[in-house]
């Protein structure tokens, strides 16, 4: 009696097998992706056009639709805009993306919330710094922390001057300090309680705002009168036209990037996600495109879905040409050849042995 069963078992044996190899390979492709940029995930999609370089699309530099790779370097590490262009600094020249210095991807103050991949441009560090009033924040409450929303005022922590930082040890080896000046490597701000820079090419590399001066607008980016309210880094999209990240409080006109707790202030090392790292153009604009949040696919060039469209066919016309090729290449090795003698020969036993 046939088992009619058994083809059947036999065909979902296949597909279960077809189906763990390819969950096997998307395992294997995303462990690799891990193991080289130390991040989870470790790709991005672009959605918004805050780093274009050019608005028709430009590969080598940040396009919505494009994935990106997300190296989980050491934040330390990061280099801005200002050491990049600092003849004296060891990563003068250093260049990302279509211009100097790295690309971070970091969470709004520290909350829930699209991440925001722009530009470093500037590192404030602690430069002074004095104890803080402990018992006055213990009398009020305060808890030492690192959480944004648990950080007393500068008043309370540093009746003595300063601003406070939680994340850094103070003398007393304790976390948090006062901090009453600022360094910023790369140009000349040293010892400073405000940060002011012109990167106008002499004070500090030259950052072009690709605008026409006018007004109290200079043609360059100026940094005026920052006072940070702890040590992190100053940031920017490449396509913002000088309106930092930071705000009104570090540069005349800038508009912010805003978070549930308001204008984002100095990134500091915990906020940051990773550094950009390898662009991979166009793959993630059927992901904007499919979306139901966010900003879709409204930033996307017309030039990603013709790469991406690209791509798609290339992949589906791949097997088409490279089977033929295989198929020749095999049905004309010395291999194959002998491989067809010894079936021969084999057929010629088994048939003399049935005639005996």
């Amino acid at each position: 009696m046939v088992d009619e069963a058994a083809p059947e078992t036999m065909s979902l044996t296949k597909l279960a097998r077809e189906v763990g190899i390819a969950v096997a390979m998307i395992a294997i492709l995303i462990g690799g992706l891990f193991l080289h940029t130390g991040t989870m995930p470790p790709l991005v999609v672009v959605e918004s056009s805050s780093m274009v370089h050019d608005e028709s699309g430009e590969i080598g530099s940040i396009d919505a639709g494009d994935l990106i790779l997300v190296h989980g370097r050491d934040p330390a590490g990061i280099v801005t805009f200002a050491e990049a262009t600092s003849s004296d600094h060891p990563d003068f020249g250093y260049a990302t993306h279509g211009m100097e210095g790295d690309v971070v991807i970091y969470e709004k103050n520290g909350e829930e919330g699209t991440p925001i991949i722009h530009r470093a441009i500037l590192r404030v560090l602690a430069n002074a710094t004095t104890s803080p009033d402990r018992a006055a924040l213990y009398e009020a409450g305060h808890m030492v922390s690192e959480s944004h929303s648990e950080e007393p005022s500068d008043d309370l922590a540093c009746p003595d001057g300063g601003v406070w930082d939680p994340t850094l040890r103070d003398a007393d080896g304790a976390m948090g300090t006062c901090v009453l000046s600022w360094d910023v490597p790369g140009t000349p701000v040293r010892d400073q309680s405000t940060v002011s820079i012109q990167f106008d090419g002499v004070e500090a590399g030259y950052y072009d705002c690709k605008r026409p001066a006018h007004g109290n607008a200079e043609a360059h980016l100026v940094v005026h009168e920052w006072q940070p309210t702890h040590q992190g880094l100053l940031t920017l999209g490449d396509a913002n036209q000088c309106s930092v990240d930071q705000g009104p409080s570090a540069t005349n006109g800038s508009a912010g990037v805003h978070g549930p707790s308001g204008v984002v202030e100095a990134i500091r090392t915990d906020w940051v996600i990773g550094r950009a790292g390898a662009e991979i153009p166009w793959l993630g604009t059927m992901k904007l495109a499919l979306s139901s949040s966010g900003p879709g696919a409204v930033y996307v060039p017309n030039s990603s879905y013709i790469g991406v469209v690209a791509v798609i066919a290339t992949i589906l016309a791949l097997p088409l040409v490279v089977d033929p090729v295989v198929h020749r290449i095999f049905s004309q090795s010395p291999e194959r050849e002998e491989a067809k003698r010894e079936r021969a020969m084999d057929l010629m036993l088994i048939a003399l042995s049935e005639e005996e």
